[in-house]
């Protein structure tokens, strides 16, 4: 919407044309109307006082912009550092556009009972050698890389994720070897369990997955993956700390109280995770 703003010459002819008419109806003369008031008369020996503009006051008081546009100009250089304190410092992998959701296949995690006291453990070991873990909200086992869909993309996306998944049957696989893994940015370090038992019929499923992404032209999985569970993160690159301390972390999941700890999947369906939606997919039985 555009406002029209006339001229400070315009307002004061409009304002004297608009006198003029007043009094010739009412019958007072427009030389009493200019007259000054007594206020006016007894301060002689100042300056004229000027009758405030209505266009000053108009520039003077900026109205607020409708929130659709400010939604579509946010300030990215401002936000950042608050998005950072509100996701633990973690950095986006890629930048944020509306319209765009990202998206991940893969296959929960539903931690055992002793899962949680073994996990405590660990973490107390790594905050020993000076490295300060925070456990995953929740556990999984990647089948895909973090991909950008469009909105419209979902349905079909989705569509085409389920017929590729369609002949994949239902499996068990476990994981009891701690590997330390870490994002290509550099910017996060994870403590992950790698999957010991089920490597084939995991690679199936990841072929799987792999199909509809070429379809839609996006990222593959890794060509030699190494399939794991993320049990623990921290912000940057803390690789080598860690590594000189896996021999001490892996003691703890082989000497566990009831014998060595493995983590068991029960893989029955498949999870497509795309901005706050979640798509789930049985497997055959």
């Amino acid at each position: 919407m555009f406002a029209v703003y006339s001229s400070s010459s315009e307002e004061e002819e409009c304002e004297e044309e608009g006198a003029e008419a007043d009094t010739a109806s009412s019958g007072v003369s427009l030389k009493d109307v200019k007259k000054k008031s007594p206020e006016e008369d007894d301060d002689l020996s100042g300056p004229a006082r000027k009758k405030p503009r209505v266009q000053e006051q108009v520039l003077q008081t900026r109205l607020p912009l409708p929130g659709c546009l400010l939604a579509m100009f946010p300030d990215e250089a401002d936000s950042q550092p608050e998005e950072r304190a509100l996701h633990g410092g973690r950095i986006r992998s890629f930048k944020h556009e509306n319209g765009n959701w990202a998206t991940y296949v893969y296959l929960p995690y539903h931690p055992e009972e002793e899962f949680g006291p073994l996990l405590e453990e660990l973490l107390v070991k790594a905050r020993a050698r000076g490295v300060v873990l925070t456990p995953q909200e929740e556990f999984h086992l990647s089948l895909s890389q973090t991909v950008v869909l469009r909105h419209h993309w979902i349905q079909p996306f989705t569509q085409s994720l389920k017929a590729s998944l369609l002949p994949c049957k239902r499996f068990l696989c476990s994981a009891g070897r701690l590997k330390i893994y870490c994002n290509a940015e550099g910017t996060r370090t994870f403590l992950g369990m790698e999957v010991t038992t089920g490597c084939s019929q995991l690679m199936d499923l990841s072929q799987a997955v792999d199909r509809t992404m070429t379809e839609f032209d996006l990222d593959t999985f890794y060509k030699d993956p190494s399939f794991h569970v993320s049990l623990a993160w921290c912000v940057g690159d803390r690789r080598e700390q860690l590594k000189a301390g896996i021999e001490d972390l892996q003691s703890l999941v082989d000497h566990h109280e009831e014998g060595p700890f493995l983590l068991i999947l029960d893989c029955v369906e498949v999870f497509c995770k795309t901005g706050n939606k979640t798509f789930r997919f049985p497997l055959m039985s």
